[in-house]
């Protein structure tokens, strides 16, 4: 085959532009610090980065479901936090008026103050965070217990279903606490009672014993909801975990190796400064040259 100038020409200007094509790659990976800007540059890479990216969302969305989780039931534990000191006051005043020697005048004094505690009980069992009523269930727009207003007495109305949020795949947790758990049975009725007691004197010793399970109520309430919690720490330890390995792994497979970049790209210069020097005596003079 015959070769001619031309042929020579056009081979050196192509390898030229491969050599830029190539220094115009690794400059790109330098300052992007990825492999790949398109998913044309390796597919492999790109659908694995696809992959990974979804797993890393899937993981961070899961975290942000933790943080909702958090909220309800932090605020339930203080709300039942809160209740448990107000049922003890109203065991230390029944302990106080199962005294003999106390007037009708100081019984009443003492009924009064459960009376504030009732009130203080029923806006304990209406407990709204973030405009939701936690204490009812799914039914977090309407408050669980309101007064009639035709007599004044307690209207209880309580929604026992869970509230369930996913914070792993196929993981729901109940975040919610039954509230007629705690406050539907026998706890308002209870409190009545005693301000009956208190005005006619007699059976102060069984409201003790009526307050006193309506205290283990709440305690064991707050056991079950201490017991989640604690799996809640468990699942975002292990959540914290997985987001950091979806990162190294992430990283793994997009980021370049700035290092290995770094000298590919000088020694991709050196070449081209070389096929520069080599095309130089390639293109020989013209006739034009000799013409001027």
């Amino acid at each position: 085959m015959r070769v001619t100038q031309s042929m020579l020409t056009n081979n050196m200007l192509s390898n030229m532009s491969k050599s830029y094509e190539q220094m115009g790659k690794y400059q790109e990976q330098l300052s992007t610090g990825k492999k790949i800007s398109r998913p044309s540059d390796d597919p492999v890479v790109a659908m694995k980065g696809m992959n990974y990216r979804t797993q890393l969302t899937e993981i961070e969305q899961f975290q942000r479901n933790i943080g909702e989780v958090h909220n309800w039931m932090d605020n339930s534990d203080a709300a039942l936090d809160k209740t448990t000191k107000a049922l003890q006051r109203l065991r230390e005043l029944a302990v106080q008026a199962s005294n003999g020697t106390y007037e009708k005048g100081q019984r009443e004094n003492i009924a009064e103050e459960v009376k504030q505690l009732k009130d203080h009980l029923k806006d304990l069992a209406n407990t709204k965070v973030n405009n939701k009523y936690i204490f009812n269930g799914k039914n977090t727009t309407e408050a669980p217990v309101s007064v009639n207003e035709t007599d004044g007495s307690l209207v209880k109305n309580f929604n026992t279903e869970s509230v369930n949020i996913e914070v792993s795949k196929a993981t729901k947790l109940n975040v919610n606490v039954d509230g007629n758990e705690v406050f539907g049975k026998d706890l308002f009725s209870d409190i009545d009672q005693f301000v009956s007691n208190l005005s006619s004197g007699e059976d102060v010793d069984a409201s003790i014993t009526a307050i006193d399970n309506n205290i283990n109520n709440v305690v064991n309430t707050r056991a079950d909801l201490g017991a989640r919690m604690n799996r809640v720490e468990l699942v975002e330890d292990r959540l914290s975990s997985q987001e950091v390995m979806a990162n190294r792994i992430l990283s793994d497979n997009e980021d370049a190796e700035l290092e290995k970049v770094i000298t590919k790209l000088k020694t991709q210069e050196s070449i081209h400064r070389a096929a520069l020097s080599v095309g130089a005596r390639i293109i020989q003079p013209t006739l034009m040259d000799f013409l001027r």
